[in-house]
């Protein structure tokens, strides 16, 4: 029995490691700008925390193990450190057809952005894993900007998270690539690629609100 678990551990702290090596390779392949690698960096030096704990205590806790996890999930996708410093979108609010969502079709220009708000507030609430934020145990609600980008083909991209929870910010960027593709935003005639925002608000619940904002965020 006590075999058992010896080995259950040693093949868990191996798969962790091994999951740390892809990720470091996924970042090491990408080429990124100067504000995204120091993004990248910042992940990294979280992640050698984690394993630098893990390798002085001997094994691995439940909230270690998601935290790895989710440092890795973040990192090894090149559309979740968006800097947005070249990027040639429109903000959501200037275009005069926001993206058209399944369901949002033949309706007025007012109508349709309710209609995208709605369905995308719904999506994210539908599809986001309550058990995580629950697992956190505030006290009190918090909250997260989140942006992304619907380019002109209506696929969503250039995702990013502002500083919360690594797992908030795993499963945020999770949900967000598991977004429908849209018919694209619509101005002056012609496709044009639109930044989002949102603010997610999270606990024991989970809330959207779909905020406006004023210009590009800081990265």
């Amino acid at each position: 029995m006590k075999f058992n678990l010896k080995r259950r551990k040693q093949l868990l702290n191996l798969t962790v490691i091994l999951t740390i090596t892809v990720c470091l390779l996924s970042v090491s392949c990408k080429e990124t700008t100067d504000s995204s690698k120091s993004t990248e960096s910042e992940l990294i030096v979280k992640i050698n925390a984690v394993q630098e704990q893990i390798m002085a205590q001997g094994n691995m806790s439940k909230e270690e193990e998601e935290a790895m996890l989710s440092l890795c999930s973040i990192i090894s996708h090149d559309d979740g450190l968006a800097t947005y410093t070249t990027d040639n979108s429109m903000i959501l609010k200037d275009v005069e057809m926001v993206p058209v969502y399944e369901g949002c079709e033949e309706l007025s220009k007012e109508e349709t952005k309710e209609c995208f708000d709605n369905k995308v507030t719904a999506f994210i609430k539908r599809e986001f894993n309550l058990d995580l934020s629950k697992e956190l145990n505030l006290s009190e609600p918090k909250q997260v900007e989140a942006f992304f980008i619907i380019d002109e083909n209506g696929n969503l991209t250039g995702m990013k998270v502002r500083d919360s929870e690594v797992n908030i910010q795993a499963e945020i960027l999770r949900v967000l690539r598991k977004m429908p593709v849209m018919k694209p935003a619509i101005h002056n005639g012609k496709n044009v690629s639109v930044l989002c925002s949102m603010i997610v608000k999270y606990g024991n619940y989970v809330d959207i609100d779909i905020v406006y904002i004023p210009e590009r965020p800081d990265n």
